[in-house]
């Protein structure tokens, strides 16, 4: 493995939590962020943002963290046996936006490096973002993935389709035969190239979540909606919960490994969620064509 640089890192990941902080801030227009730092005793700590109540974000929480641990969780050593035991450092930026209008996607992006201690030093990279619509629209779909696209591209045209594929593929809830949203990048365990080939995509790719989602928002914040476009929105957002809860690496990684804070972890969270007995969506309504046509992968671009 080539010589890493966790600082370099470190110094990036704050700076991606600012600029996008700032940026939705001045998209919401009212909403301001609060700001939370927080240390462990084992050391390492992080910093959460987070908007509640925005004009335009019912909430939108960036959190930037960087802990220290004496051995590998589980979900950290699936991929990974060898390395059961070993100490580690993690640091990464996670963040989800949950807007009020229900024509608003909700969106997620993560960045995270791992690095392990004891014995030869190991690390890798993971992250990507989705987006997770309420009420279709193909120009945002295709926007969405115009930019992943662009974004890859410009380092490596194979890696839009991979990391695509893997978007769709993690994604997925299984009890519910149903993928999350409309995908959008995922890769993870990656060290290709050696250290500063893959920082490089780590840093294109995080600076192009924030261009592929503001337009949209831009777009779709002053639609009117009804009370059971809102309803509607909120029985979605279960699923959300249910992937976060139940299959979400960064979520189980910090739940098992300890390390990380509760408020910061569950930070990713909608703040209205409904779980309605059997719901059935009207056929031909676009509530049903959400599941029908536009949460079924498909090429956008």
């Amino acid at each position: 493995m080539s010589k890493i640089d966790t600082e370099a890192v470190r110094q990036f990941l704050l700076e991606l939590q600012e600029n996008i902080c700032a940026r939705l801030a001045a998209e919401d227009g009212a909403g301001e962020f609060v700001t939370d730092c927080w240390d462990r005793g084992d050391g390492g700590g992080g910093i959460s943002r987070v908007m509640s109540e925005g004009a335009v974000f019912e909430k939108a929480g960036v959190n930037f963290s960087h802990v220290f641990g004496k051995t590998l969780p589980p979900s950290a050593t699936a991929a990974r046996p060898e390395l059961a035991g070993r100490g580690y450092q993690a640091m990464g930026v996670s963040l989800v936006v949950h807007p009020k209008n229900p024509f608003v996607p909700t969106s997620h992006a993560n960045f995270r490096m791992f690095a392990t201690s004891g014995g030869d030093p190991v690390w890798w990279f993971g992250g990507g973002y989705d987006l997770t619509p309420y009420y279709g629209f193909i120009e945002d779909c295709e926007h969405w993935h115009r930019t992943a696209k662009e974004a890859c591209d410009r380092l490596n045209p194979e890696y839009y389709p991979r990391f695509k594929q893997n978007c769709d593929d993690y994604f997925y809830l299984k009890h519910r035969d149903e993928h999350r949203g409309i995908g959008g990048l995922f890769f993870d365990d990656f060290n290709e190239g050696g250290f500063a080939s893959s920082f490089a995509l780590v840093r294109v790719l995080a600076e192009s979540y924030i261009e592929a989602y503001l337009p949209i928002v831009a777009r779709r914040k002053a639609l009117v909606w009804t009370a059971e476009q809102r309803r509607f929105q909120e029985y979605r957002r279960g699923r959300y919960a249910e992937f976060n809860l139940v299959y979400d690496r960064g979520t189980l990684f910090g739940l098992q490994s300890g390390v990380g804070r509760i408020e910061s972890i569950l930070m990713s969270l909608p703040p209205a969620v409904r779980w309605i007995y059997d719901w059935r969506a009207e056929p031909g309504s676009e509530e049903e064509k959400l599941t029908s046509y536009y949460l079924l992968p498909k090429q956008w671009v």
